[in-house]
């Protein structure tokens, strides 16, 4: 006999435990109906991108050709070309890989590893989470307004070097916040067995929590080129033109990106002109793949050396 506690002691009265029932059946059914709604989910998304990679394919591929990659733009569509603007989407991305990606590990380091919880380092975290959600174009004015007309003697106003800075701006918290996550997953003991040998703090995080969080940084790395190399309203914020006729020369120099050269052929009514930006399309997907697969290869290689 179950017994319960009252206010006048124990009695033996059972206790009035409600009925559990499994109803096998019914959930089986629920998790069978959630996943056919999220294949559905998945095959849809996979059609929709494939028809639009096919119309793409379609209308771009005839133009696609040698002339078309070595000729500036021009106001004829068949003379037309990206010369220009694939040279300063790569300009653009050497850029941010050259600033935003010492800082932002540089400082997902120090924030994970070294630095003292208090209300400061809490505010910092804070902050940088929010803005890894800001919107590109808010980043856009603060671009224009600190790297086009505040430094203007430096940057030389509507320049690459300000564009790089404003994308760097931009990639820097979700550098950071990829870079932190990746040390956290780092277990532990790693760090205890450096400290037992007698290594001091940074050459545990140098040789061995660093180089085990590697690849995760690395993903985070390949996110942050892809959303780079396809910004558009921060750039044209600062004032990267639709039309440039010639290859950059230095920082200094006016640019234009792969992105709005597209958006320029797409605005105008001419049939040739969108197949130009299909063109262009398959010519910046070509150059994001590539870039991905370089990462990708380079992660795996490590984790296979790190294994080792």
């Amino acid at each position: 006999m179950t017994t319960q506690k009252t206010q006048e002691g124990w009695s033996d009265r059972p206790l009035s435990i409600e009925k559990f029932s499994a109803d096998l059946p019914q959930r089986h059914l629920f998790d069978r109906l959630f996943q056919i709604a999220l294949w559905a989910a998945i095959l849809t998304a996979l059609a929709v991108l494939l028809a639009l990679l096919i119309d793409v394919a379609i209308d771009g591929l005839p133009r696609l050709d040698w002339q078309f990659l070595t000729s500036f733009p021009s106001r004829r569509a068949a003379r037309a070309g990206i010369l220009s603007a694939l040279a300063g989407s790569l300009w653009i991305l050497v850029l941010v890989a050259t600033i935003a990606f010492p800082l932002g590990i540089g400082a997902g380091i120090y924030l994970e590893e070294f630095a003292k919880t208090h209300w400061l380092t809490r505010l910092i975290e804070i902050n940088i989470n929010n803005l890894a959600g800001v919107p590109s174009i808010i980043y856009g004015l603060l671009g224009l307004q600190v790297f086009v007309r505040w430094m203007q003697p430096i940057t030389g106003g509507r320049s690459i070097l300000s564009g790089g800075l404003t994308i760097s701006l931009l990639v820097l918290p979700i550098i950071i916040v990829a870079t932190r996550e990746a040390l956290r997953a780092v277990p532990g003991s790693i760090r205890q067995a450096g400290f037992a040998l007698g290594a001091t703090h940074w050459q545990v995080v140098r040789a061995q929590v660093l180089p085990a969080a590697l690849p995760g940084i690395l993903t985070g790395t390949i996110l942050v080129l892809s959303r780079a190399i396809g910004e558009t309203a921060p750039l044209i914020m600062i004032g990267a033109l639709a039309f440039i006729a010639f290859l950059p020369d230095s920082l200094q120099s006016p640019f234009t990106v792969l992105p709005i050269q597209i958006f320029n052929w797409t605005s105008r009514p001419q049939e040739a002109f969108h197949a130009n930006a299909a063109a262009g399309i398959i010519v910046l997907l070509t150059v994001l793949i590539s870039m991905n697969t370089v990462s990708i290869l380079l992660r795996n290689k490590l984790q296979r050396d790190r294994m080792q």
